[in-house]
């Protein structure tokens, strides 16, 4: 389980970054809000790293490093704009995503070792 975990963390990043860098006129449009659209996104992304990296909590770091290049690319892309805002939601959003994945993957370890 923990491997497909770890492969949809991946296939996330890639989307997130395939869907920051296409021309806006490319990017898909939902109707939901601007900011959930980050949101569910990011946190998806951090909680599959959570559950599929449940013991290295320092990944944390990485991905809020990871938010940050992606708003900084946006600077060099026609149409793009890189916000500051963005950036505090998505380093939120993936904190909290891998802090709960952390926590369920440490629960459910802890759970199936008791019984």
């Amino acid at each position: 389980m923990r491997r497909l975990f770890r492969i949809a963390a991946w296939l996330l990043l890639v989307t997130i970054v395939v869907l920051s860098v296409v021309p806006p006129r490319d990017r898909p449009v939902t109707a939901a809000p601007h900011d959930l659209e980050h949101i569910a996104i990011v946190l998806a992304a951090g909680l599959a790293f959570g559950l599929g990296y449940s013991r290295h909590l320092v990944q944390i770091f990485g991905l809020i490093a990871f938010s940050a290049a992606i708003e900084l690319i946006q600077l060099a892309i026609p149409g793009r704009h890189a916000r500051v805002s963005d950036f505090v939601v998505d380093a939120l959003s993936v904190s909290m995503g891998v802090a709960v994945g952390f926590l369920l993957a440490e629960y459910t370890f802890y759970a199936g070792f008791r019984r």
